[in-house]
């Protein structure tokens, strides 16, 4: 007989939003301050598929989506944005955010840029 631990309703005010913007889709992480993941989103899940989920537009949907969700399930009230990547849902998944009824307190690029890392591949000849 395995004893199950009875799950506690959490209750968060503030939380980390990431958003991971690509050229080819937008994932959207709603954390508590400790980093523990709380919702997640992305256009796929709001139910666009292939070269739409790129699309700004998809980002603010996927964006609201969560939020809403993370108002509801946990109470979730303000919100520091960390963006990272170079697609183009970075500013709209912010707005989407905004338009779903969260505070943003802080807004944060962490887009990684290598300080001269990898080498890069050889160019092809003319």
């Amino acid at each position: 007989m395995a004893i199950s631990k009875k799950k506690v309703k959490k209750s968060v005010s503030t939380g980390i939003v990431t958003i991971q913007s690509s050229f080819n889709n937008t994932i959207i992480s709603i954390t508590d301050q400790n980093g523990e993941v709380l919702v997640q989103g992305s256009p796929g899940v709001v139910g666009f598929k292939g070269s739409r989920k790129s699309t700004a537009f998809a980002a603010t949907k996927a964006a609201s989506d969560a939020a809403d969700k993370a108002i509801k399930k946990y109470g979730l009230k303000e919100v520091k944005v960390i963006v990272k990547g170079p697609g183009a849902g970075r500013n709209a998944a912010v707005k989407g955010l905004d338009s779903a009824g969260l505070k943003i307190t802080t807004l944060v690029d962490r887009t990684p840029i290598p300080h001269n890392g990898c080498r890069p591949r050889k160019s092809p000849r003319k």
